[in-house]
């Protein structure tokens, strides 16, 4: 077990810290971004006018992504659901709907993934995670990305050699389900009161004190404004705050 130090906060007898991916590890903005104007750009070409509410359904304003807003937090499911019940609104069938709706955001995959390069980690990440897993500490992946999504980021970071486990939101459960992150301390095989998350949304948070961890640590490396993360025991603007102690 390894005592960690963040800023002011000691959190002692650690076992495991779970991580998010995106906006947390992975610099990941521009991309969610750019995933949310092509989606809405397909769907509006075949329904005219579905764009803009889709886009700010999306939690994209003025070109800017809500970091609490749906695209940030939500799974890929959860954005699938919110473009049906818009496209429904104009008279399709809810099935009609969600077909129309996953071919779109089928299609955006493929052209997307012409590219496979992930969005970059933010700075000092890498670094950060070889320190804690030198340390001892077992290290977690936690997404609301789907898991493939998860295993190919650990794959082009060379982050293989630090992540134990890697979890993703298509496990039939979704953040804030404390039960996600519970099964993810089972693969770890450490309790979550042993545990430590580390996430830059309110469900990242919410997930994680209804599960019982040791101690819960926002990151809003770019945000001005982290109200969404009050609730943390910790508040950080960069990842390299989170050390473990000497013994």
């Amino acid at each position: 077990m390894v005592n960690i130090r963040c800023g002011d906060i000691e959190f002692n007898n650690i076992e495991a810290i779970i991580f998010d991916k995106d906006g947390t590890l992975e610099d990941s903005n521009n991309f969610l971004r750019e995933l949310s104007i092509r989606r809405a750009r397909l769907l509006d070409a075949q329904i005219p006018g579905i764009g803009e509410p889709l886009l700010m359904a999306f939690g994209l304003q003025d070109n800017q992504l809500d970091p609490t807003g749906l695209m940030a937090v939500g799974s890929r499911q959860e954005n699938l659901i919110a473009a049906a019940a818009y496209i429904a609104e104009t008279g399709r069938s809810w099935f009609e709907a969600l077909e129309m709706a996953d071919n779109a955001f089928r299609e955006v995959d493929k052209y997307l993934k012409k590219d496979q390069t992930t969005s970059p980690l933010f700075t000092g990440s890498l670094e950060v995670l070889k320190t804690l897993f030198e340390a001892g500490l077992k290290l977690a992946i936690l997404s609301a990305a789907p898991t493939q999504d998860v295993e190919h980021f650990v794959e082009e970071h060379n982050l293989s050699n630090y992540i134990q486990v890697m979890m993703g939101g298509d496990q039939g459960l979704s953040k804030p389900d404390p039960k996600l992150l519970i099964k993810a301390c089972e693969m770890l095989k450490t309790p979550p009161n042993k545990t430590l998350m580390v996430g830059d949304s309110q469900g990242d948070i919410t997930m994680a004190k209804q599960a019982g961890v040791a101690g819960t640590i926002g990151i809003c490396w770019a945000n001005e404004i982290a109200g969404h993360l009050d609730q943390a025991d910790m508040i950080i603007t960069q990842i390299d705050v989170i050390q473990p102690l000497k013994p």
